[in-house]
C-alpha cells in the first residue's frame, strides 16, 4: 500500500504533468499560429511524452493500492515573443519539474518508501534529458540570432521529432509492448 503523503504527491504531479502538457499544447498552438510548425511539432510531441509521464504516474498509485485524485488543470499562458522566448519557457518549467520529482524521491526515502524511491529514479533521469534538451535548443536560438534563414532552418530540423513512447519502468507502456 503506497503511503497517504505519497499518494497526495504524485496525485499533485500526475496534475503538473497534465498542465505541463497543456503548456506544451498552447506553444504548440501559439508557434503553428506564427508559421512554425517545426518548433510546433516539437511541443506537440513534448505535450504527448508530458501526458505519458502523467499517466506512470497515475498507473502506479492504482498498482501500489492507492487512489488516484485528478484535479482541474489550470488554463497555461497563450503567446510568447519569440520561439527562444517560448523555449526559454519550456527550460524554467522543465526546472520546476525537476525540482518537484527531485521532492518526491526525497519524501519516498523519508518515509522509507523504497518501491516510490525506485520508480522515481527513471523520472530523475528523464528530467536531466529534458532540462538538456531545452538548453540545447536555446543555444542553437541564440546562435541563429536574427537569422530568418537560420530559423527557419531550426524549425525544420524540429519538424523532424517523432513521438517515442518511452517506456516507464513500473508504470506504463505502449500499446501492444512486451512488459520491460
Amino acid at each position: 500500500m503506497i503511503p497517504r503523503k505519497i499518494e497526495a504527491a504524485i496525485n499533485d504531479q500526475i496534475n503538473f504533468e497534465l498542465y505541463s502538457a497543456y503548456i506544451y499544447l498552447a506553444m504548440a498552438a501559439h508557434l503553428r499560429f506564427k508559421g512554425l510548425n517545426g518548433f510546433a511539432n516539437w511541443m506537440q510531441i513534448q505535450a504527448q511524452e508530458e501526458t505519458v509521464h502523467g499517466m506512470g504516474f497515475y498507473n502506479f498509485i492504482i498498482d501500489r493500492g492507492g487512489k488516484v485524485a485528478l484535479k482541474a488543470i489550470a488554463q497555461p499562458k497563450s503567446e510568447w515573443k519569440s520561439a527562444l522566448a517560448a523555449f526559454e519557457n519550456v527550460l524554467a518549467h522543465e526546472e520546476i519539474v525537476t525540482s518537484r520529482i527531485n521532492n518526491i524521491a526525497a519524501l519516498a526515502e523519508a518515509e522509507k518508501d523504497y518501491a516510490t524511491r525506485n520508480f522515481m529514479q527513471w523520472y530523475i533521469s528523464e528530467q536531466v534529458e529534458e532540462e538538456a534538451n531545452a538548453n540545447e535548443i536555446i543555444n542553437e536560438l541564440k546562435l541563429a540570432e536574427d537569422s530568418k534563414e537560420a530559423l527557419l532552418m531550426l524549425d525544420r530540423e524540429k519538424a523532424q521529432r517523432i513521438f517515442m513512447f518511452p517506456v516507464i519502468p513500473g508504470g506504463i507502456k505502449a500499446p501492444g509492448a512486451a512488459a520491460p
